[in-house]
């Protein structure tokens, strides 16, 4: 959701995803508010409207029944070249990350939801999986966008969606699905871009963690095709 939707009447957008979901079994969660800000705010005045929309997220999630929320991953490219070249640049990366997040974490675990930091630029598989940790909370855990991955594969050298779901391991809550070229965002049908999935599968097999399997497509009219191209390789049912 937007700013403004957020500062204004969302009630009846929530009662209209309602609706929607009746008869819905699966979990339901949503994605996060995101859009102009990372959870690593340096300014205190930025940070806290980033407070204030991590809350407003996780009230809209507590209204349709949620127990996940997407949070953006706020390690970057130039994080993966520079943090190391701070005596703690790693340390005070993660501690912006708490002056953040700590009150959207407590408020999370109080209705039963689920953090999942979202990787967006990241370089190191790893390093996203550290912020996580670093909290002590059942309530945050590690999400996984498959083009986000592939795209930095492709453009920044990082490794490839396998082994971003690998460094993952068990703290792996939630994947969005999607194609892409490695080169850009694209939210392709699966199975139209270069992704490895058999690799992909692979090693989701061996997790214990139950993450939750999203197709996150730019046009939702590829829905069918990604199930079905995902099936003809043994992948999906």
């Amino acid at each position: 959701m937007t700013g403004e939707v957020l500062n204004g009447d969302w009630i009846p957008v929530a009662d209209h995803a309602k609706k929607l979901l009746d008869g819905h079994e699966g979990r339901v969660g949503i994605h996060g508010p995101f859009w102009g800000f990372t959870v690593d705010a340096k300014d205190p005045d930025i940070r806290e409207i980033v407070k204030k929309r991590l809350l407003q997220g996780l009230e809209v999630c507590e209204a349709i029944g949620g127990t996940h929320m997407v949070v953006h991953s706020p390690y970057s490219t130039w994080d993966y070249n520079n943090l190391d070249n701070y005596e703690t640049g790693r340390a005070n990366k993660i501690e912006l990350c708490h002056l953040t997040m700590q009150e959207a974490v407590k408020r999370a675990e109080d209705i039963g939801c689920e953090l999942v930091l979202e990787n967006i630029e990241d370089k190191d598989p790893h390093a996203r999986i550290e912020l996580a940790e670093s909290f002590g909370s059942q309530a945050v855990k590690v999400s996984i966008d498959t083009g986000h991955a592939h795209y930095a594969h492709g453009s920044t050298g990082a490794p490839p969606v396998d082994y971003f779901i690998k460094a993952a391991g068990n703290n792996l809550r939630h994947i969005h699905l999607q194609d892409a070229d490695g080169y850009a965002d694209r939210h392709w049908t699966l199975g139209e871009g270069t992704i490895n999935w058999p690799t992909v599968f692979a090693e989701l097999r061996k997790l214990d963690s139950d993450p939750r399997l999203i197709v996150e497509l730019r046009d939702v009219s590829g829905l069918p095709a990604s199930i079905a191209n995902m099936e003809a390789l043994g992948l999906a049912q």
